[in-house]
Parts: C-alpha cells; sequence; structure tokens
C-alpha cells in the first residue's frame, strides 16, 4: 500500500522523463537500475524520472520510455506481489484511469 502510494505521488507531481546515452560503464557509475545478467551494448540509453539525471528519483537502462511525463500515467494499482531473487521483490501494476 506505501509503494503505491509513493508512485502515485510520484505520477501526480508530473516529473518529466528524459534520458542520456553513454557509454555502458559510464551509466553503470549512476546507479542506473539494470540487469546485470544481460549483455548491453557498449553505449546504452539511461532513462530517468525528474529533472536531471543526478536529482532522478528513478533510473535505468531502457530501449526507450512509453511516457514524456509522469503526468500521462494518471495512477497505478499494484495487483501482484513476488520474490525474485534473494532481496529482490517484483510488483505488477494496472493503470488508472
Amino acid at each position: 500500500k506505501k509503494v503505491e502510494e509513493i508512485i502515485n505521488q510520484k505520477i501526480k507531481k508530473d516529473l518529466p522523463v528524459g534520458y542520456k546515452e553513454m557509454l555502458k560503464v559510464e551509466a553503470e557509475k549512476t546507479g542506473a537500475f539494470h540487469f546485470f545478467k544481460q549483455k548491453y551494448p557498449d553505449k546504452v540509453k539511461v532513462y530517468y524520472v525528474g529533472h536531471s539525471l543526478e536529482s532522478a528519483y528513478s533510473k535505468e537502462f531502457c530501449g526507450g520510455p512509453h511516457v514524456e511525463h509522469t503526468g500521462q500515467i494518471k495512477g497505478i494499482k499494484i495487483t501482484k506481489e513476488e520474490a525474485v531473487a534473494a532481496r529482490v521483490r517484483r510488483i505488477r501494476v494496472s493503470l488508472s484511469d
């Protein structure tokens, strides 16, 4: 419930979604979320939610976002939560209207 509230607060703030293209080794230093077992090219895009990569609320290696700002999402509802590894949880969400 608390995670859902935090996400919906960030959505309501209508934060911008941007990206920076950079070398993978530099992208890893930003702390951006990525899957270590996946192979990434030498140059990657790091998408972030917020006004800059340095102050971003969220950032990850990604091929591209589906929104330009969080307000486009409108809201989410967590529908499932499960363990995927030690101390790692996955959540599934549905979008609100």
